[in-house]
């Protein structure tokens, strides 16, 4: 298999969820604008999103998709019953366990409310609590996605999970367009499209388990799945796991809480804001982490240490050469990129600035932030979590403490600089356990590289610091067309002079070409 091709797929399907994304939160803004009630459904819809990534795509997969990989060998050297009986045994006490987290989501909703966003005021809390209720059914719906995502991706069924999230958007969009003015509040045409995309997501991912014979058979009876030594296994591993992910969820819960007491619509702000950051984010770490966590795994279990180092040295080198000119063109294209997303409807002038800020900031960390999906799973794959786990404790200090003297200087703003300079600390600690535990083993070139893409990097930067100022992007709510116009123009001539001078100094597409 071709991982960069795999990659590529993944990437494509990634960039496709990010453009289905962003149109929802375009239509967000439009419709909603940034007003405490849309603080309120970002509050609400961010409770079961933690607990997606705490316990789904975070601890579990971690845990999950090493061991399945030893099945996978089992599968091909014949013993395919014993493959998918440890699947169907997994998908039990996972299905069984968030049955439980749903139902005492939905009661204490109240709570958690409170906890995450204390700051809101009397109606958005109403509303954030009754979306809370609403949408909490999704950890369990997202949760089995993520379960057969990691099947798949095992199987090396790229596409369809990759896919998958542009349902989600699509529902959302569709529900916003439906149901928003037959609904009181309007917001809850948001909590609806959240469930009937969770819905459409795992609906999707069956028949393609089915396909490769591996559609779990899910249990009644819970404590017979937790009991199976396999379960057991993954539980005992998810430990330190739940650990990492919550130390990084607890951040989330703490900035969330510190922008609900700044001005109305912060937290709306740095929501998109973060929308943007993750569009790259995804594009590149996610397409790399999903892609290299298999091979690593394999490589791992065949106790190839050579193809392990070239495998993570290939995805930084990748990381590198895509993330350094995202950086300088979402810092530099901050402006124009919200103005054309978001700027319509009851979102106005000053929301622009206030969310311009934000992609600024966050554009400060976005390599920290892909290398961390690459770095990350050279641990993983080794079931070493631990490491991690003790990386994510200095690095949740480390946010709190930047936190304390960003916030009261750059406001929400602040929240963003914080998770961007503590990304850099992540990949730095990460890359320093690799190094000196002798897993990675850089290669030869670096300095090279380096020195190319900063250069690249440097005359895009100029071309953009030229161009973007020349134009008033706010004006240009009234040209839309014309606006939309302007920015992929000037995207694709900085994109083109980026590569251009990349493959002038010699750099060429073919030298990222890897099998597994």
């Amino acid at each position: 298999m071709n991982l960069l091709k795999a990659a590529a797929t993944v990437s494509g399907f990634t960039l496709l969820s990010r453009i289905t994304g962003l149109v929802r939160e375009t239509l967000i803004a439009t419709v909603f604008g940034a007003s405490a009630l849309t603080d309120a459904f970002f509050v609400a819809f961010r409770l079961p999103n933690m607990l997606r990534r705490l316990f789904a795509e975070g601890a579990f997969s971690q845990a999950f998709v090493p061991m399945l990989s030893e099945r996978k060998l089992q599968a091909e050297q014949g013993q395919h019953e014993a493959a998918h009986g440890f699947v169907s045994r997994v998908a039990t006490a996972l299905a069984w366990a968030l049955i439980l987290v749903t139902i005492a989501g939905m009661v204490g909703a109240p709570l958690l409310v409170w906890a995450m966003a204390a700051g809101l005021d009397a109606p958005a809390e109403a509303a954030a609590i009754l979306m809370t209720r609403w949408m909490f059914p999704y950890i369990l719906l997202i949760s089995l996605v993520a379960l057969a995502a990691g099947i798949l991706n095992t199987w090396k069924q790229f596409a369809i999970p990759a896919f998958t999230p542009v349902l989600l958007n699509l529902a959302m969009i569709g529900s916003s367009l439906l149901l928003a003015s037959r609904l009181d509040p309007p917001v809850l045409a948001l909590a609806a499209g959240v469930i009937a995309g969770g819905i459409a997501q795992l609906a999707l991912q069956l028949p393609a388990l089915h396909r490769i014979g591996m559609l779990p058979r899910l249990g009644l009876n819970p404590f017979k799945a937790f009991a199976d030594p396999d379960v057991r296994a993954i539980i005992i591993k998810m430990g330190p796991a739940v650990l990492a992910v919550s130390v990084a969820q607890i951040s989330l819960v703490i900035n969330t809480h510190i922008a609900s007491r700044l001005a109305a619509g912060s937290v709306s702000w740095v929501s998109f804001g973060d929308r943007l950051m993750e569009f790259p984010t995804a594009l590149l770490g996610v397409a790399l982490g999903t892609v290299l966590l298999p091979s690593l795994a394999r490589a791992s279990q065949s106790n190839d240490t050579q193809e392990y180092s070239r495998l993570l040295d290939w995805g930084l080198r990748l990381c590198v050469v895509l993330s350094v000119p995202g950086m300088v063109g979402l810092a530099l294209m901050a402006e124009p990129l919200t103005a054309l997303l978001f700027h319509y409807g009851r979102f106005d002038a000053n929301d622009v600035a206030m969310t311009r800020q934000a992609v600024l900031a966050y554009s400060a960390g976005l390599l920290g932030l892909i290398a961390v999906k690459v770095l990350a799973p050279g641990f993983y794959a080794r079931q070493d979590i631990r490491t991690p786990v003790k990386i994510a404790l200095v690095v949740l200090a480390a946010t709190q403490l930047l936190n304390l003297a960003f916030v009261p200087w750059l406001q929400h703003a602040g929240l963003a600089l914080s998770i961007s300079v503590a990304a850099w600390v992540n990949a730095a600690l990460l890359l320093r356990g690799l190094l000196r535990n002798g897993t990675y083993r850089p290669e030869m070139g670096w300095v090279a590289l380096m020195l190319k893409v900063l250069i690249a990097a440097a005359a895009m930067g100029a071309l953009l610091w030229f161009i973007v100022p020349r134009f008033d992007w706010i004006s240009l709510q009234s040209s839309p067309m014309i606006r939309v116009a302007l920015v992929l123009s000037i995207l694709a001539g900085a994109a083109g002079l980026y590569l251009t001078a990349l493959v002038l100094m010699g750099l060429r597409p073919r030298q990222f070409l890897r099998r597994d």
